[in-house]
């Protein structure tokens, strides 16, 4: 076995290295410590440190949907054509366990004031779910994501910006292949294309075993390095895990996740009728992180051409816990990249506001205007598709690995 992995480390070191030098561009961003923001060890060990909420003015909503209902946390009201940021969290967790340290990080409500905020919870993972009864059939995977045009339609939205961790991610990578029109980005950490094989199933069923149900989901969130050297953040989840989040009820979220299906996707032009995520995507995993062979494989799926591949040094299994500066800023580009927010704050600077153009490295040669304020106030902007006409130029390739 350890052969086996040493192969399997190797091979995709090698991948990876052959991504980089095909032309890719690497970006550097300052280094944030791989602490929450404002949190030492003693109040990482506190249960209530990731549910503590800046705002107040969060609004708690239950929908109904064809698959039971829906617990959602929204903040402001549509404005105009802008889209709603949607997340969606990964198994284990909830809104609250899984966002609140990104979301109330301060460069990340610099964006957001921009944008209405809508978190939705798995059925019964949110904080006091009741027990669902004996009996009770969890959505699938597929159901999961076919619950999500009905909280579009409650609020209004007229499409949104998907971010998903984990389970989250593949559900809102689902939700975009079924309902395209509804989606117009996705950041997508942690995300797992493939549907687990046998081995995979048997390996699961027998840590079930020997394992509590909080163990078994820490060895899914975070790497064993993580395990053994990061005990604050671990005890911290497993803490949280085990108190906050229903165990019968995540234990059919878990189930049901390890029953998943492959992700039907196929980058264009290798396989007749080939689906794909047609929207901007941009792929995020740390490179200590469990998922990092998944999402590798996710990139190499996925068009080159609206696809940015971010892989985040000195960071784990929750690169939204544990390196949040780095990943508003990475947003920051994302955003930019599609036309939205057309100057920002950067703190390294002067303190001045800075001119989009000089801020789209990760989106360099997308075809919309980064530059229409409109974006921002009034008109969706135009899909950023590859242009035919540059002739000469080479493909553009936006897909690139990026070594914060």
């Amino acid at each position: 076995m350890k052969v086996l992995g040493h192969r399997l480390q190797l091979l995709t070191g090698l991948l990876l290295h052959d991504v980089t030098m095909a032309g890719l561009q690497e970006l550097r961003f300052p280094e944030e410590k791989p602490l929450l923001r404002g949190q030492d060890a003693t109040e990482m060990e506190n249960p209530d440190a990731f549910l503590s909420v800046v705002d107040t003015d969060w609004k708690e909503h239950d929908i109904e949907t064809p698959y039971g209902l829906l617990h959602v946390v929204i903040r402001g009201s549509p404005k105009g054509n802008r889209p709603a940021i949607l997340t969606y969290h990964d198994v284990g967790l909830n809104h609250k366990l899984c966002f609140n340290t990104f979301f109330n990080f301060e460069d990340m409500q610099e964006i957001t004031k921009h944008f209405v905020v809508c978190h939705v919870d798995a059925p019964g993972q949110q904080v006091g779910a009741s027990q669902f009864p004996q009996g009770y059939q969890f959505p699938s995977m597929e159901q999961l994501a076919a619950m999500l045009p009905s909280v579009v339609q409650h609020f209004g939205f007229k499409y949104v910006i998907g971010i998903g961790v984990g389970a989250g991610a593949y559900v809102l990578a689902k939700f975009a292949l079924i309902f395209p029109d509804l989606v117009e980005g996705l950041v997508l950490m942690n995300i797992d294309p493939n549907g687990k094989g046998w081995i995979d199933w048997a390996a699961t069923k027998l840590s079930g075993l020997t394992s509590t149900l909080p163990d078994t989901v820490l060895s899914h969130l975070f790497s064993q390095e993580e395990l053994v050297n990061n005990t604050e953040l671990v005890q911290s989840y497993r803490q949280q895990i085990s108190n906050v989040v229903n165990q019968a009820n995540l234990q059919l979220f878990w189930n049901m996740y390890n029953s998943r299906r492959d992700l039907d996707i196929n980058r264009p032009g290798t396989v007749p009728n080939a689906k794909t995520l047609r929207c901007p995507v941009m792929l995020v995993v740390g490179d200590n992180a469990p998922a990092e062979e998944g999402v590798v494989e996710c990139n190499s799926k996925l068009d080159p051409t609206t696809t940015t591949f971010l892989k985040m040094a000195d960071s784990g299994g929750l690169p939204q816990v544990t390196q949040p500066g780095k990943l508003t800023e990475a947003f920051k580009y994302f955003l930019q990249g599609m036309g939205y927010i057309a100057h920002l704050k950067d703190r390294r600077l002067s303190g001045g506001a800075v001119p989009s153009a000089s801020m789209t490295r990760l989106a360099r040669s997308r075809t919309a205007s980064l530059t229409s304020a409109s974006s921002v106030d009034g008109s969706r902007p135009q899909p950023c598709a590859h242009s035919d006409s540059s002739e000469g130029m080479g493909q553009v390739n936006h897909t690139m690995e990026v070594s914060c």
